[in-house]
């Protein structure tokens, strides 16, 4: 059965790495770079740069958001405990991390129902295509751009749009 698409990104309830219940609307005002990480996928040292940028950005209204998935290939099937242990030991992670979710298929999360849906994101809507795709959302809470997975988390392309967002009213 298929999640009913919430209208407002600020309507979406997150559980963190450690199961507590979190509003989106805790970030209204920010804004979020959006990844479906893993584990065990060849992107997974993107998680170095998703740390870079979470570090020069955070103190200017930014912040990285991390829901691991485990939607393709299986890379990504340890617990919560186990993905927040490596992450923090291997890429000395701090920007926040979310208890996994299912990123596509009929299980998938509201709020991936809603960065994915045409009606709530007509610009970027679309399916998630592998681990590592990454939604930008601006102050308000629309997406306001979609980077595929091949799409370095330092790249000028990113930088450019994260630096644009913040500068935004």
């Amino acid at each position: 059965m298929a999640t009913q698409t919430p209208g407002s990104i600020y309507d979406i309830v997150v559980q963190d790495i450690t199961g507590n219940g979190l509003s989106m609307s805790d970030f209204e005002g920010s804004v979020l770079l959006i990844v479906n990480t893993a584990s065990r996928c060849g992107f997974t040292k993107q998680y170095e740069g998703l740390e870079n940028l979470y570090q020069a950005y955070k103190d200017s209204g930014f912040a990285v958001l991390g829901f691991p998935a485990n939607n393709f290939m299986n890379q990504e099937p340890g617990s919560n405990e186990e993905i927040q242990t490596f992450c923090t030991t291997r890429f000395n992670v701090t920007f926040p991390l979310f208890s996994k979710i299912s990123v596509k298929g009929d299980d998938m999360h509201p709020l991936y129902t809603f960065l994915t849906d045409k009606t709530t994101n007509p610009e970027f809507e679309g399916s998630i295509t592998w681990n590592f795709n990454k939604f930008l959302i601006g102050k308000d809470g629309s997406v306001i751009g979609r980077f595929d997975t091949r799409t370095e988390p330092e790249s000028e392309e990113i930088i450019t749009a994260i630096e644009e967002a913040l500068a935004a009213d």
